[in-house]
């Protein structure tokens, strides 16, 4: 199942979601936008997905943000709604019960480092470029800012959205807005080794283990511990823990079910 301008498809326990806007760097349409949560709902409730992959087409550009002429052409409440649609895919997105990976492939600005970072694993080729030019159109990037500081110091952070200069992947690196770079020609290889790994593993205690952490990310150091001690104890009474242990007894690989 797939819209004009998001593909999705589900190969061997991997959802795919490819922004398919290649003559427009893959900027995101209110289309991409809705497609996005429809298709994110739907990886959620399918126990055949066990970890999620986002890219863009072609090998140009991961995405090169929101397409201003749609957006920006509109009335303001329609503006108003398609900022809110934004933010709310980026908050989606964010708490996915399951694994996310981004795969780079080129040109990340702007709304696309939002989908990047709100992503867990961000994999990106060697010669890409990042970077929140919002400032040199007279915008500011807003709603990206929210993860941008959760992800970089904040000098570093505020030196990005204030001169809005693209970085290179060495630099998004260093930054901590990418997991990894690496060689364009081994892109593909070392993010389907990721997604292969990510979905022979858990599915129940990795959902239960994420939604810890997104919960706990804003609490108190000592509240954080007692509520991570109370998921641990939800974890270790799942069968897939069982199992896990089990299989690490027998010296076997373990075989997870999700429950």
């Amino acid at each position: 199942m797939s819209g004009k301008d998001l593909l999705y498809e589900v190969k061997d326990n991997i959802g795919y979601i490819t922004i398919n806007r290649e003559k427009n760097r893959n900027s995101i349409s209110a289309q991409a936008i809705d497609l996005f949560m429809k298709y994110l709902d739907q990886a959620e409730k399918d126990d055949a997905v066990r970890v999620v992959c986002v890219t863009g087409a072609g090998e140009k550009a991961f995405c090169s943000g929101a397409d201003l002429g749609g957006a920006m052409s509109a009335e303001d409440g329609g503006k108003n709604q398609a900022f809110q649609n934004y933010a709310n895919l980026l908050k989606r997105l964010a708490g996915y019960s399951k694994p996310t990976v981004a795969k780079v492939n080129g040109y990340c600005l702007a709304g696309g480092t939002g989908f990047m970072l709100a992503c867990d694993i961000v994999i990106a080729r060697n010669n890409a470029k990042f970077g929140t030019p919002e400032v040199n159109v007279g915008l500011f990037p807003m709603m990206i800012g929210a993860l941008i500081f959760r992800n970089v110091l904040k000098k570093k952070a505020m030196e990005m959205v204030l001169l809005g200069e693209k970085l290179s992947a060495a630099q998004a690196q260093e930054m901590g807005l990418i997991t990894r770079s690496v060689p364009a020609d081994n892109l593909d290889e070392t993010v389907d080794t990721i997604l292969k790994s990510l979905a022979a593993k858990s599915p129940i205690g990795m959902k239960i283990g994420k939604d810890a952490f997104y919960a706990m990310q804003d609490m108190g150091f000592e509240d954080a511990l007692d509520f991570l001690c109370q998921k641990l104890a939800e974890v270790a009474a799942t069968e897939d823990a069982v199992e896990g242990i089990t299989a690490f007894i027998e010296k076997r690989p373990p075989v997870f079910k999700g429950k």
